[in-house]
């Protein structure tokens, strides 16, 4: 009783800083022709409602795609269906066709917030909460505490609170496919999965190490016998959910590629805006961008996302367990973002959620890789006027990890799961005894110079010739630091023990 009192606080106080944030300004607020994300979230719903599905991802003269087209899978668009519903019942002038476009009033806001706080109450948070109460060989008081750190994540908050989207939805539903596979339910976990990808095809990031993690389940039953009858059951739910997710398009066959024109726009190019992976950091020195054709760029991106992820995705094949299936979706999610094809900054929300959930396996190098997470979406977050809620939920974030995991006391080479690679090396460097010390100065120097970035971009102004100088440098930083994670997470990956203690059995 005592353990779910403690957690329904915790709830609380997540639901409060979330709502706190969303009283401040928005994405694009008073600033037409396009506003923000926050526009868009509205204009999907205008659209949905007002026309028929045929005309959703199609331009035409009620549906300009150059003003906020629609670019999600059809379950997003579901969704803003059913906002719109309820829109029309409050007020209909919201979703009017034409002249609702820009709408802005305090009670449009107070109704678009509350959407965001309805589907993080459905879906989000109670996957968080039954996750940190599944969690086994921790203490009750490390589970609620997990909890606590998991909801006052600032990245997810200030982009859907601040800037405005739903990606709660998307990532609820991914941690409820992590939830069932790892409890082996898997066709549950399939199922919830399968609507993540339809909410947001971003989710395809988490997509290989589900596979992988699986069909490795597959193996160690037999394929001869029940891996092959599990094989098909989730073959099954993979193409029932995705038949009943995608039926409005699949009337034409030119309605099924429109919509996938829309969700995988290759002509955008290789990436937009200030996003801190290797191709917009590289672009600084090299304008790949403008040197190589299109089809070349995307060729590179794919080679590059292939083989950065290809050795975590085999090890868990072949040894699938519950905590490699974790580690391996951060590896794979990091690959994804630094490697691949039109990545947005707000993407490595989709490395943060895994990372949020080996919080109490590794306190002290996730709470680095989730700081700098959020400070590597610095320049969208001051273009919103989100600094002072950036500043306060970050540190309420830190403050919470520190006091729940006391994570500066767990940096030995144990604590940070480094002891079997260390022992490798010293085979051959004896002398190699440094390493957790050299991590956590790694640590303070990340720190100080996110720190001291953030005053530079706040208080100075950049230099006429390079006006874009302190977001490039944002980007740069944030960069090396998960260029740092992605190998730090496959050491681990590679090198993780076979002790039994540390995978699940699989009958």
């Amino acid at each position: 009783m005592e353990k779910w009192y403690l957690m329904t606080i915790v709830v609380l106080i997540g639901l409060t800083v979330r709502w706190t944030v969303s009283l401040n300004s928005y994405s694009g607020a008073g600033k037409p022709p396009m506003f923000g994300d926050y526009e868009a979230q509205r204009h999907w719903q205008e659209i949905t409602f007002n026309l028929p599905v045929k005309q959703w991802y199609f331009n035409s003269s009620d549906n300009n795609l150059q003003y906020w087209g629609l670019d999600y899978p059809p379950l997003t668009a579901y969704h803003s269906l059913l906002c719109a519903y309820m829109a029309k019942f409050i007020n209909p002038d919201w979703i009017a066709l034409h002249t609702s476009r820009g709408y802005e009033s305090q009670a449009h806001k107070l109704f678009m917030r509350s959407t965001v706080l309805i589907a993080d109450l459905l879906i989000y948070i109670p996957a968080v909460v039954l996750y940190c109460c599944c969690l086994k060989e921790i203490s009750t008081k490390k589970k609620i505490a997990n909890a606590l750190c998991i909801l006052l994540y600032p990245g997810l908050i200030l982009i859907d609170y601040g800037h405005f989207q739903y990606n709660s939805v998307s990532l609820g539903f991914a941690l409820w496919g992590i939830l069932g596979v790892s409890c082996d339910w898997d066709l549950l976990g399939s199922l919830a999965f399968c609507l993540a990808v339809n909410y947001k095809q971003m989710e395809l990031y988490h997509s290989l190490p589900f596979f992988c993690f699986l069909l490795g389940k597959c193996f160690k039953k037999g394929l001869k016998g029940k891996g092959f009858v599990l094989l098909v059951k989730l073959a099954c739910t993979v193409v029932a959910s995705f038949i009943l997710c995608w039926l409005p398009f699949f009337t034409e066959r030119e309605q099924t590629l429109q919509v996938l024109r829309r969700l995988f726009p290759v002509d955008r190019g290789l990436f937009e805006d200030k996003v801190a992976n290797i191709w917009c950091s590289f672009n600084v020195l090299l304008k790949i961008k403008d040197i190589l054709p299109r089809h070349i760029q995307l060729i590179m991106s794919f080679c590059f996302t292939f083989l950065s992820l290809l050795p975590a995705c085999i090890k868990l094949t072949l040894q699938p367990s519950s905590k490699g299936f974790k580690f391996t979706l951060v590896s794979c999610a990091l690959s994804f973002f630094l490697f691949s094809f039109q990545v947005h900054e707000k993407s490595i929300l989709l490395v943060s959620l895994p990372v949020c959930l080996i919080l109490s396996d590794i306190p002290f190098m996730s709470t680095w890789f989730l700081l700098v997470s959020t400070f590597s979406m610095l320049p969208l977050l001051l273009k919103d006027e989100l600094l002072m809620p950036s500043v306060v939920t970050t540190m309420a974030f830190f403050i919470a990890c520190v006091t729940s995991f006391t994570i500066f006391e767990k940096t030995s080479e144990e604590e940070l799961q480094l002891k079997s690679f260390s022992i490798s090396v010293r085979k051959y460097l004896p002398c190699f005894t440094f390493l957790s010390r050299i991590i956590q100065y790694l640590f303070l120097i990340s720190v100080i110079t996110m720190v001291l970035l953030t005053l530079m971009t706040v208080t100075l102004n950049p230099p006429q010739k390079l006006p874009d100088l302190f977001s490039v440098l944002v980007c740069f930083v944030s960069c090396l630091n998960f260029l740092f994670f992605l190998v730090y997470f496959n050491i681990i990956i590679m090198w993780d023990s076979k002790n039994r203690r540390n995978q699940k059995k699989i009958s």
